[in-house]
C-alpha cells in the first residue's frame, strides 16, 4: 500500500457492482453521476473496472467514460473502442472445466468477447443472475463450443474448494470471487492491477497518478496498486484492510464522499 500524500489524480478506476451500482436499490445514485462528470470537467479520465463483460455494461450506460477495463483487466478497451488489451484461457483449461462439470455437477460460465453461454440453469446460477440483475444467459452446447476464446469463466464452487478447484482442474488460470456464489476465473496474470497498468500506459499516466474504487475481492489488486486505493463501506472486510481509505456506502454517497475528502471535487 503506498504511502498517502496530497497527490495528483489524474485517472479514476470504477468498480461497477457495489461500487457505482447499489445491489440493493438497482441503480447508481446520483451524486455518484454528479461526481463523475465532475471528475471529466477536470480533465481526468475516469476508466471502469468490472468483471463483467465489455456488452454487459448497460447498468452504467448514463455516465459518460473514457474506458473500460472488462473480464477483471482481461480485455480493455478505450471508449472509441480502441482495444488496448485481450487475453483468453487457455484452452486446456476450459476443456477440463467441461470434462469435470460433466462428471460433478458443477454449474459454469463461459464469457465471451460477444456472448455468454451457461452449462445449465441451476437455483445458484438463477440466483447470480438476480443478484445482479441480468437476464439467465443461453444454455451452453458442446456442439457448438469455442473453447480457444473463453476471456472469463465463472464457477459456481464453494469457497473452501476453490483452491483444490484451481490446482487440479484450471492450473493455467487464476481464480477471484466478488460474491460467495462463485469463483471469476481468467487467464493467469490477469488482475485489475494488470488493467490499471495497460491505461496508465495508453494514457501516459504514472500510477502515482491514479486512484480507485473497489468493494470485492477481485479490486484487491488494484486498490493495492493505485495511489489511492479507496474501499466502499458496503466491501468485505479484506477489500477494506487493503485500502488507504474506507469511504460510506454505495447507497450514503461514498464515491462522492471520497473524491470530496481528497480534493478532487467541491
Amino acid at each position: 500500500m503506498n504511502s498517502l500524500q496530497t497527490p495528483t489524480i489524474k485517472a479514476v478506476f470504477f468498480d461497477i457492482d457495489g461500487t457505482l451500482f447499489s445491489l440493493k436499490n438497482k441503480t447508481i445514485p446520483e451524486s455518484t453521476k454528479k461526481a463523475i462528470n465532475s471528475l471529466r470537467q477536470q480533465g481526468i479520465k475516469v476508466i471502469v473496472a468490472t468483471g463483467r463483460s465489455i456488452n454487459d455494461l448497460s447498468h452504467v450506460k448514463d455516465i459518460q467514460f473514457d474506458g473500460f477495463m472488462t473480464f477483471n483487466g482481461g480485455y480493455c478497451m478505450t471508449v472509441d473502442g480502441h482495444l488496448m488489451f485481450k487475453q483468453a484461457i487457455h484452452h486446456e483449461d476450459i476443456q477440463s472445466l467441461i470434462t469435470y462439470s460433466a462428471s460433478s455437477g458443477v454449474s459454469f460460465s463461459l464469457m465471451y468477447e460477444d456472448k455468454v453461454q451457461i452449462s445449465h440453469a441451476s437455483p445458484k446460477v438463477k440466483e447470480l443472475y438476480n443478484h445482479v440483475n441480468i437476464p439467465v444467459p443461453p444454455l451452453y452446447e458442446e456442439a457448438n463450443s469455442d473453447i480457444h476464446n473463453v476471456l472469463q469463466v465463472n464457477v459456481f464452487i464453494e469457497p473452501e474448494d476453490e483452491i483444490s478447484f484451481m490446482q487440479n482442474i484450471m492450473p493455467n488460470s487464476l481464480s477471484s470471487r466478488w460474491v460467495p456464489l462463485f469463483a471469476d476465473v481468467n487467464p493467469a496474470g490477469i488482475s485489475k492491477k494488470r488493467g490499471v497498468e495497460h491505461f496508465c500506459e495508453h494514457f501516459k499516466i504514472d500510477v502515482s497518478e491514479t486512484m480507485a474504487f473497489g468493494d470485492r475481492g477481485n479490486d484487491i489488486s488494484m486498490l493495492k496498486y493505485v495511489k489511492i486505493g479507496i474501499a466502499m463501506g458496503n466491501a468485505n472486510d479484506n477489500v477494506k484492510e487493503s485500502a488507504d481509505y474506507v469511504t460510506s456506502d454505495v447507497d450514503q454517497d461514498g464515491i462522492q464522499s471520497a473524491l470530496k475528502h481528497f480534493g478532487l471535487i467541491d
